[in-house]
């Protein structure tokens, strides 16, 4: 009887705590002045090296970047399912640029630093029976609006249900090395539509460079979006960016990594998740064995012992996603 009572005490003091109060949606950190501006309609949605650049940069610019949701601006907040199923997908996804990083040579590395992330006044989210993870085994559809409450940093999905914000750009993305204009729904080793909601503010990601100028692209931007990305959308939104590129020469690798100050983040992509984690973790041991002057079998056993795979994303055929974070503070001593 005792112990039921300390029980029911508990779950009451539980009730009678305050609800968590959401977190601002603008950071405390103090974002420098764009030296350059690149408006939304300076945009396309191929990945190429034959696209010309919108803008050219030196190395080191914080730039100002404006980006239209994926369909380009085909969907309003007064849109129905009906409008969803008319969307010309061949305007998906509308990027904004690309822009020309001056010093950007193949082998390099363009770090591209998130400094902050403005979504627009609404966002949007469709399901059908023929795309997501789902695809085949479910008929479900749907399509929702939503007025994005930037104030206090919340999206309302119903009346029950109200989800913090968390706005990202699903792909970052350079010029890969071909002439062919490739579609840009799967990621691939240039980046592009990764949909890792990890990459928000605060994250510098690190992408090799494949041709002069880098020739980087932002868009498809999102308000939230959970890992995985199920049904094939997040809260599809327009996107204030504002980022600094820097042009890295002492650093190598092989597809996307990103960092934070507390931890160090490896991609995989591939066909099967199997696929891309096998990668992930790969490109992590290289990351611990140069980084920290360790053997590669120490680093390996390391990412078992700290290592956490997350699946970034499985909609975007014919490729997923999956990242390796390890924290940095191990590290210190």
């Amino acid at each position: 009887m005792k112990r039921i009572l300390l029980l029911s005490c508990f779950l009451m003091s539980l009730g009678c705590r305050e609800a968590p109060k959401e977190e601002p949606l603008s950071s405390d950190i103090e974002v420098p002045k764009p030296q350059y501006t690149l408006s939304a309609d300076r945009n396309h949605n191929k990945f190429s090296r034959a696209i010309p650049p919108q803008l050219e940069v030196t190395d080191g610019s914080v730039i100002e970047v404006f980006t239209l949701e994926a369909t380009g601006g085909q969907l309003t907040i007064n849109s129905t399912l009906e409008d969803f199923h008319k969307v010309d997908m061949d305007q998906v996804h509308t990027l904004t640029g690309p822009i020309y990083v001056q010093g950007a040579s193949p082998g390099d590395v363009l770090a591209v630093e998130i400094l902050d992330l403005e979504p627009g006044d609404w966002g949007w989210t469709g399901m059908g029976p023929d795309f997501g993870f789902l695809a085949g085994d479910s008929e479900a559809e749907g399509f929702k609006t939503f007025p994005l409450d930037r104030e206090n940093n919340l999206v309302r999905f119903s009346e029950e249900v109200v989800i913090p914000l968390k706005p990202f750009l699903g792909v970052i993305g350079v010029a890969p090395d071909t002439e062919e204009m490739l579609v840009t729904f799967p990621p691939r080793a240039n980046g592009g539509n990764m949909d890792d909601p990890n990459m928000a503010v605060g994250v510098t990601v690190y992408l090799p460079v494949f041709v002069e100028g880098a020739l980087l692209s932002l868009g498809d931007s999102h308000a939230v979006q959970g890992l995985g990305e199920v049904v094939g959308t997040a809260v599809e939104c327009d996107m204030r960016a504002v980022v600094r590129l820097q042009v890295i020469k002492d650093k190598q690798i092989t597809e996307p990594q990103y960092e934070t100050d507390d931890y160090y983040a490896t991609t995989g992509y591939g066909t099967t998740i199997d696929e891309a984690a096998k990668k992930a973790t790969q490109y992590m041991i290289e990351h611990i064995s140069t980084t920290y002057d360790m053997s590669e079998g120490d680093a390996y056993m390391l990412c078992s012992l700290i290592g956490d795979l997350k699946i970034a994303e499985v909609v975007d055929v014919p490729h997923m996603l999956v990242t390796m974070h390890i924290p940095k503070s191990v590290f210190k001593n």
